[in-house]
């Protein structure tokens, strides 16, 4: 029996991985977070799986539905959205099993900051303007932040942000990066990335907040930087002429010049 964790992805069905579907497809107990899972994802179940929304339920609970799988040595799928390295509460669960010696495994998904930046048809790490990605959140009623890891101190590495579980706090968020970014730093505000009701706002950090629909209050990505305008950035040496590389040695003298994809020398 194993507990199978799997990153369902930002909200269009057909993100999910294939080891994801498989996994779901085989597995005869499914506990999904139904707040943010979509139900189409749940027709990969097998006939007959015991399916439960844990939206509803606290962490003793889900636990104990765990445990009761393992009595009976059935493998779960336990489906969180996007992808569970970041803000999916899957180490408080990690931790238990652990404790409770039942054995899981981790399949990533396609997280909703690359599903955002895909709608907004965005590379994130520009050169000459971006070369980190930050994805950071504002203090929330579940989770506080260590005092280290402002939205300032981000800004003032220049990185691309993107923020999540924050735009309730726009107000603050705006504050906040101003002084670094300048009022006329390009914000785009992504609402569920991918789903079918998908906005997306592109302002800048003096607009954005009269920008805003006003239903938009939760499930949305803010994210802001230099590189979102796409303008000003230069050319990769990657795919430049005169760049000697393995794929493209540039002369008879460069280290690549006999190199071939079955030489077994790593250089």
């Amino acid at each position: 029996m194993t507990v199978h964790f799997i990153g369902a992805g930002p909200g269009a069905p057909d993100l999910l991985t294939l080891r994801g579907r498989d996994l779901i497809a085989a597995a005869p107990v499914c506990l999904y977070a139904g707040s943010l899972v979509p139900e189409a994802v749940l027709a990969h179940c097998p006939e007959g799986a015991r399916i439960v929304n844990t939206a509803p339920l606290d962490l003793d609970q889900i636990m104990q539905e765990i445990a009761d799988a393992h009595l009976q040595g059935l493998d779960v799928a336990r489906l969180h959205s996007g992808d569970l390295s970041v803000w999916s509460a899957m180490g408080e669960q990690l931790r238990r099993l652990r404790e409770m010696g039942i054995p899981y495994d981790v399949t990533p998904g396609v997280p909703s900051f690359a599903a955002a930046s895909a709608a907004l048809g965005a590379e994130l790490t520009l050169p000459g303007l971006a070369q980190s990605v930050v994805l950071t959140r504002t203090p929330g009623r579940a989770s506080s932040m260590p005092e280290g890891e402002t939205l300032g101190n981000f800004a003032a590495t220049g990185a691309t942000l993107c923020i999540h579980l924050s735009i309730q706090n726009i107000a603050a968020v705006v504050a906040d990066l101003t002084p670094a970014y300048g009022a006329d730093c390009p914000v785009a505000v992504v609402f569920r990335a991918s789903w079918p009701d998908q906005r997306i706002i592109r302002s800048t950090l003096s607009g954005i907040e009269a920008a805003l629909d006003a239903d938009i209050t939760r499930t949305a990505l803010i994210l802001v930087g230099p590189a979102l305008a796409g303008e000003g950035f230069d050319e990769s040496c990657l795919y430049a002429v005169d760049y000697d590389r393995r794929y493209r040695p540039q002369s008879a003298d460069s280290p690549w010049s006999d190199w071939t994809p079955d030489t077994k020398e790593t250089r």
